[in-house]
C-alpha cells in the first residue's frame, strides 16, 4: 500500500492547533491530530448540503449563496452544479492555507470552480461575514467544523449557538435557507434551530453518498 505523504501544516488561527494535508498517491486527506476531517474519496455528504439548500431556493431568479468552509470543495462544486448562470457564491475560509491548498496541491480536485465568475473567495470567519449582514443571503451553508459539536476551534461554539443562529436567521432573506452539515445526530442543536425562528427538517446522508462510509447529519432549517 502506498504509504501516506504530509504535504503541509496550517495553524488554525486563534488556537494552537495544526491541520496536515495528507496526501497516498491521488487521495488526499485534512487531518487534526488524529481525526480525519476530510477526504477526497468521500465528497457525499458535503455535496448534498448545497443540492438539499438548492433545491429550497430553485424558484430564486438571481440566488446569493453563502458558503462557510471551503475545505476541498464538494460542497462549491455541487452548489455550481445546482445552481443558474445567475448565482453568486460567496465562500468563507478561515484558514488560509486551505485556499492555497486548493489552488496549490489539490487543484485537479478543484478543477475551475475557483475561477468561476459566479465565486469569490474571502479569508475571513463567517460568523462576522453572517452577523454584519441583514437579508443578504438567500442561502446559508455551515461546513465549519465538525459540526455543532467541534474539533478545531472553541469560537466556532458561537456559530451554532442561539445567538449565531438568531444571526444567520438576520442574514437572510424571507423563505431563505441554513444548512448545516454534522458528523453525527445533536437534537439540542435542532431544538435551538427551532428556537431561532426556523422550520427544520434533518436529513441523514452517507459519507460516499451512494448508501456507504459513515452516517452525516443534514439540518435545512428554512426561514418563516
Amino acid at each position: 500500500m502506498i504509504p501516506w505523504e504530509k504535504l503541509d501544516t496550517a495553524r488554525i488561527p486563534g488556537t494552537e492547533d495544526e491541520l496536515r494535508l495528507m496526501r497516498r498517491g491521488k487521495e488526499f486527506s485534512i487531518m487534526l491530530g488524529t481525526n480525519e476531517l476530510m477526504n477526497s474519496r468521500l465528497s457525499g455528504s458535503e455535496a448534498a448540503l448545497a443540492t438539499l439548500a438548492a433545491k429550497k431556493i430553485e424558484k430564486v431568479a438571481k440566488p446569493h449563496m453563502l458558503v462557510g468552509g471551503l475545505g476541498m470543495g464538494f460542497t462549491l462544486r455541487a452548489a455550481l452544479g445546482a445552481l443558474g448562470n445567475k448565482a453568486q457564491i460567496v465562500v468563507v475560509e478561515l484558514v488560509p492555507a486551505v485556499v492555497a491548498w486548493a489552488r496549490g496541491p489539490m487543484a485537479e480536485i478543484f478543477g475551475d470552480s475557483l475561477r468561476d465568475p459566479r465565486v469569490s473567495i474571502r479569508e475571513a470567519d463567517v460568523t462576522e461575514i453572517i452577523r454584519t449582514h441583514r437579508s443578504k443571503f438567500d442561502a446559508i451553508l455551515l461546513d465549519v467544523d465538525n459540526g455543532p459539536e467541534g474539533l478545531t476551534r472553541k469560537a466556532n461554539d458561537a456559530l451554532y449557538s442561539s445567538a449565531g443562529l438568531k444571526a444567520a436567521h438576520t442574514a437572510l432573506r424571507p423563505g431563505g435557507v441554513l444548512a448545516v452539515w454534522s458528523s453525527g445526530q445533536n437534537p439540542a442543536f435542532a431544538k435551538r434551530l427551532r428556537g431561532a425562528g426556523f422550520d427544520v427538517n434533518e436529513v441523514n446522508i452517507r459519507a460516499t453518498g451512494k448508501g456507504g462510509g459513515a452516517r452525516h447529519i443534514i439540518w435545512i432549517a428554512t426561514k418563516n
